[in-house]
């Protein structure tokens, strides 16, 4: 038999598991008795470990959420997935948490065995996150949960909010998703005054206030996600064109994803692709890349530079002198 403390432990790592445990289980798999399971389970409780009983033939144990975190039972692949996240975390994946990541980060490792440490440090010899050209935005962590909370109960928020171009306006809207796309946070919610879905980046929302006032929850009419790449790329483009492709729309989309832009069906052989970018060259080279025939009427500057890269290609593929 286990001495009384590593039976301890193993009972902690068994009750980790969501469902009722009865005595008479509990003892099977300690090989001890159900009496000594009692008295284990009043020895959790006291170290402030909530653990709920209830009688009856179906009744049991079961591993409650206490008022405080205590310490966790994991194993060594759980282990590993954590420190892995939260070095992630540190390294600025969610703008304003990064301390209480290290804080976390090395509590976990002080506990870790040497071969997972190893294995850890492996992982992060040879995983790297690129860092974007421009800073991360910051957002705050009391906005991220104070939307994912008003989006579960279903109540509406109100907000300052700082668009693209500057313009400052103050919201109402019922929160339906909070997203991370890219290197941004989005709210998906259905604007009050404007009557129809909007996204609102996080980082430019102030003055947050959950009003407590409900609402039915409205339907979105396709996937989140879909809805918040198509609305934030367009949103960010500086540079719109629309593309007349010789192929039939479905042609089109299997070489796209919503965040390219839209694609418009004018009959079985011709489409439209309504599209942008950051910068005209990104929007010539990019519909270039399509593998289509394609016909581009404006704006002038794309254009132009659609000239100057065919006479470039051109002039490459001609044969020397």
């Amino acid at each position: 038999m286990p001495d009384p403390s590593a039976r301890l432990l193993q009972l902690l790592g068994i009750m980790m598991i969501p469902r009722e445990w009865s005595a008479t289980d509990l003892a099977g798999r300690l090989g001890v008795t159900p009496r000594t399971v009692r008295s284990d389970i009043a020895r959790l409780r006291n170290l402030g470990y909530p653990v709920n009983a209830t009688r009856g033939r179906s009744g049991g144990y079961r591993l409650a959420a206490g008022a405080e975190l205590p310490p966790l039972m994991l194993d060594d692949d759980e282990g590993v997935a954590v420190a892995i996240g939260l070095g992630l975390a540190v390294s600025g994946v969610l703008p304003g948490i990064e301390q209480a990541a290290l804080s976390a980060l090395a509590k976990v490792e002080q506990v870790m065995p040497n071969k997972l440490r190893s294995r850890i440090a492996s992982l992060r010899l040879h995983l790297t996150r690129i860092p974007h050209d421009h800073p991360e935005p910051h957002v705050s962590l009391d906005h991220l949960e104070a939307l994912a909370r008003a989006c579960a109960a279903g109540e509406v928020v109100r907000f300052d909010y700082r668009s693209h171009d500057g313009t400052a306006s103050e919201r109402r809207a019922e929160p339906h998703h909070v997203v991370s796309w890219g290197r941004r946070w989005y709210l998906v919610g259905w604007d009050r005054e404007r009557g129809d879905w909007r996204t609102y980046r996080v980082d430019r929302i102030v003055a947050l206030v959950v009003t407590g006032f409900r609402f039915e929850a409205r339907d979105l009419g396709e996937s989140v996600t879909e809805y918040v790449a198509r609305g934030a790329s367009s949103a960010a483009w500086r540079h719109r064109a629309d593309i007349r492709i010789d192929a039939p729309a479905s042609a089109v989309l299997e070489r796209v994803n919503p965040a390219v832009g839209m694609v418009e069906v004018i009959d079985e052989h011709t489409s439209v692709l309504h599209t942008g970018a950051d910068s005209i060259e990104t929007l010539a080279v990019y519909v270039g890349m399509l593998g289509l025939d394609f016909t581009v009427d404006g704006p002038s500057e794309l254009l132009d530079r659609l000239a100057e890269l065919s006479d470039r290609y051109a002039r490459a593929i001609q044969a020397p002198a």
